[in-house]
């Protein structure tokens, strides 16, 4: 479970092992042969990317909203909210042995003009649904509204027989000069529980 936590954690890092610019397919296997991944995007395209030597596979896991508290680290995908505030799309729950892990905020691609921020919970609140405040970045904060039906993902253990046609994905790639996606890493839907971000 650790291993698996700590590689899914590096898809998130958005410094170091991630820049915050790379691209991110997410969608359904269509094919997998050990060493390429063939992906239908969500936008329809099929993106075939290799798979780098020594790749790896990890899972998620359902976590309870209502388990939230204070100290945790989160990834919180968000999006701004009429009222100045923002709105979560999605939760990721950190192991503990994992708080820090590519604390900050930085522009996201779940959807147009969404955010990513790693942090740490300063404060819960629960009123229509939970509202948590992150801290990053030495004293940074940002408080975010999670409304009840928000997925909220843990990390979990995966295979290669996780990669079968109609399984989601998430991917982080990178592009060579020749237009070539390559990856190291993939996290899959298993258990009935699809990648959220």
């Amino acid at each position: 479970m650790r291993f698996a936590a700590l590689g899914f954690a590096f898809l998130f890092a958005g410094t170091g092992l991630v820049q915050a610019d790379a691209m991110r397919v997410r969608g359904t296997v269509v094919g997998f042969d050990g060493a390429l991944l063939t992906v239908k995007t969500r936008d329809g395209n099929l993106d075939a990317i290799k798979l780098a030597a020594g790749w790896k596979v990890s899972g998620v896991a359902k976590a309870s909203l209502k388990d939230i508290k204070q100290g945790d680290f989160l990834g919180i995908a968000s999006v701004s909210k009429a009222d100045g505030g923002s709105g979560a799309l999605e939760v990721v729950v950190f192991p503990a042995a994992l708080k820090g892990t590519g604390e900050g905020d930085r522009p996201w691609d779940l959807q147009p003009n969404s955010r990513m921020t790693n942090g740490t919970v300063a404060d819960v609140t629960n009123i229509d649904g939970r509202t948590v405040t992150l801290t990053y970045d030495n004293g940074q904060t940002k408080k975010i509204a999670i409304p009840d039906n928000t997925p909220v993902v843990t990390f979990a253990t995966a295979t290669q027989a996780d990669l079968k046609p109609g399984a989601t994905v998430f991917v982080n790639v990178e592009r060579d000069g020749g237009g070539t996606l390559s990856s190291s890493r993939v996290v899959v839907g298993n258990n009935g529980v699809v990648p959220p971000m």
